[in-house]
């Protein structure tokens, strides 16, 4: 329900950048010059849809074998803290899809 009242009107955000923007599920960049630097998520973030959606990767997971197969193949490359923060986008970019066409969630889709 919080997810659903934060949001308010999923159509407002053109795309699943913008949402994640909201969301604050994108990484923070520190630049001065010639140099740019990757620092991890922004700080600037409705700090409740954040909480509920990384939570809520973790349960994925374990609960849909397609999600459990990104985590372990992103766990190769980074930490488990990271890798779920990529999880949680991706089921932002479900939960986006469910709302935009109004049908039902499908587990075990490889997206």
């Amino acid at each position: 329900m919080t997810l659903l009242t934060e949001l308010y009107e999923i159509g407002r955000f053109k795309n699943l950048d913008k949402l994640c923007s909201y969301v604050g599920l994108t990484p923070d960049t520190d630049s001065s010059g010639e140099t740019d630097h990757t620092t991890g998520i922004t700080k600037r973030r409705n700090a409740q849809l954040r909480c509920i959606l990384i939570e809520s990767s973790w349960v994925a997971v374990r609960k849909d074998p397609a999600l459990l197969m990104s985590f372990n193949k992103l766990c190769k490359k980074m930490s488990k803290n990271k890798a779920i923060v990529r999880i949680a986008r991706k089921l932002l970019n479900r939960i986006r899809y469910v709302l935009k066409t109004q049908q039902e969630y499908v587990s075990a889709v490889v997206q």
